[in-house]
């Protein structure tokens, strides 16, 4: 039996896309929530920020969904982090606050955002932690805090599986995220023990996809692993050329060189754009270099 990669967008979107009660668990889970707040039930919300599978961009696929509470959800998986994703972020769970309202209508009425981002990258260095929490909190009493935004990031390779009774689903949970694949022989009996994880492992079994669907699987990943290899490139140029001229102009200089190498495998502006976060404005500057000067464009960049 060969497994998919549930960190895939095609089969993240068809485990916690289409089945409410797999991504209530998942977030119960996952989201630091008190015994007495868990979700009870979820609706799917439509999102202009999810791309359509897998045309737009690679890096992200993104669920929104409310409970019985109005509270809003929103979870990211993010292949390859990159200095600008937390702004993202906070840009998008602001707005989904911000967007509870009509004119007119009571702030009372405003209920929590909670945003999940999984990230299958290391971004924290330095630490050992994989699980970060974020609040809006007094910075002298951090007991005091102002309730409507809370941040929750996992770096999921620095997960390691241990025994915590009190967290058991969502170890499951990180194991089904970072154990199923397709190097996957078979699956622990630990996660099949668990009732919903064994049915999202049903999900990821490759009979379970049409060819249609498996062409587009193995099309994201071709996509993630050549943004991962431009900006690896990228960022070993940038920190080069950040010795000479300093590291913001290095790295300025290295996402420019990598909008340049997308735009020449014939990409388009807004996909670019999408792709490295960069102002749609610039990538528009860096096409323009490129059809004046062709294959001297990367000298041309610095403005």
């Amino acid at each position: 039996m060969r497994y998919l990669d549930p960190k895939n967008d095609l089969t993240f979107k068809k485990v916690f896309g289409q089945h409410p009660h797999l991504l209530k668990s998942f977030l119960n889970a996952l989201l630091p929530l008190e015994p007495d707040a868990q979700i009870v039930n979820l609706e799917y919300l439509p999102s202009e920020l999810v791309p359509e599978i897998p045309e737009v961009r690679n890096s992200i696929v993104d669920v929104r969904c409310i409970d019985q509470k109005k509270r809003q959800f929103i979870v990211e998986m993010q292949m390859l982090w990159t200095d600008s994703f937390m702004n993202r972020v906070l840009f998008n769970a602001s707005k989904a606050y911000v967007k509870q309202l009509k004119t007119g209508q009571d702030y009372n009425l405003l209920q929590p955002v909670y945003s999940l981002n999984l990230v299958d990258d290391t971004f924290i260095k330095d630490s050992p932690e994989w699980y970060h929490h974020y609040q809006i909190v007094h910075a002298l009493d951090t007991g005091r805090r102002i309730e409507g935004l809370e941040f929750v990031f996992v770096e999921l390779p620095k997960f390691r599986p241990q025994t915590m009774p009190e967290k058991r689903l969502q170890v499951l949970w990180l194991r089904y995220l970072t154990e199923v694949g397709e190097k996957s022989a078979e699956v622990s009996k630990d996660l099949l023990e668990q009732r919903e994880v064994r049915e999202a492992v049903e999900y990821v079994k490759e009979s379970a996809f049409s060819e249609g669907e498996l062409a587009a699987y193995d099309k994201y990943w071709d996509g993630v692993s050549v943004e991962r290899t431009l900006l690896a490139d990228a960022i070993a140029e940038g920190e080069t050329k950040g010795r000479a001229v300093g590291r913001v102009e290095g790295e300025m200089l290295g996402q420019q060189k990598v909008a340049l190498k997308m735009l020449r495998k014939g990409l388009g502006v807004e996909e670019v754009s999408a792709l490295i976060e960069i102002d749609t404005n610039e990538v528009l500057r860096l096409s323009e270099l490129l059809k004046k000067f062709g294959s001297s464009a990367e000298d041309h960049c610095a403005r």
